[in-house]
């Protein structure tokens, strides 16, 4: 059983419905809800006032619950980089709206903030994100949905440069250069994974 990790987040609205989002990292990560995880002691509301103001500087007017979201990966994937499944995360997700017409305090470096219609969400989003909007939207509270994990959207690799054309090699030449690679020459083996196009560790954002 995977460990569970209890987290907060909140679809913050301004005056005229447009919703607050948080892009960290560099790169093409996705953007996603502002909000965090829910320390010792702490109940979920608390946590909502607090990790969002000091994720992004906002004061936030809690409104109600749109919903609790399970996120989990397939029964015993494991990512690239960790000893074992990706962990169940358990998200309160609230409906707010900003207090006042601008930030209480700067946010901290790190994450980009940014305001985006419901009905125009960037590409880049988490299933979270996407799903606790669009539940938001249609006026719903009280949601209990699974949300799958979605793999890290990352910034490819460049190409490898060209390389001029070689005379061909004995084929004892040849074999030893399968054996270094380890692979007899596929494409990609002994490469970090995002270099592969994988993901080497989901988002701990939701």
């Amino acid at each position: 059983m995977s460990a569970l990790t209890w987290t907060v987040a909140a679809v913050v609205t301004d005056d005229t419905g447009r919703v607050l989002l948080c892009q960290q990292g560099r790169g093409t990560r996705r953007y996603a809800l502002p909000g965090g995880r829910l320390r010792p002691a702490e109940g979920p509301l608390r946590a909502a006032l607090r990790d969002i103001r000091a994720e992004t500087g906002w004061d936030i007017e809690l409104v109600d619950l749109v919903g609790v979201y399970h996120l989990a990966g397939p029964a015993g994937e494991a990512a690239a980089g960790r000893a074992g499944p990706l962990p169940d995360v358990l998200a309160h997700v609230f409906r707010a709206r900003a207090a006042g017409v601008r930030p209480a305090t700067d946010p901290p470096p790190g994450c980009r903030l940014s305001w985006h219609s419901p009905d125009a969400l960037p590409e880049v989003v988490t299933p979270l994100t996407r799903a606790a909007v669009t539940d938001a939207s249609a006026g719903r509270s009280g949601v209990l949905r699974d949300v799958p994990w979605a793999p890290e959207t990352v910034t490819p690799a460049p190409p490898p440069a060209a390389r001029p054309a070689e005379e061909p090699r004995p084929a004892a030449d040849q074999d030893t250069r399968r054996h270094r690679s380890g692979q007899d020459g596929q494409s990609g083996a002994g490469q970090p994974p995002e270099q592969r196009g994988e993901a080497a560790s989901p988002s701990r954002r939701p």
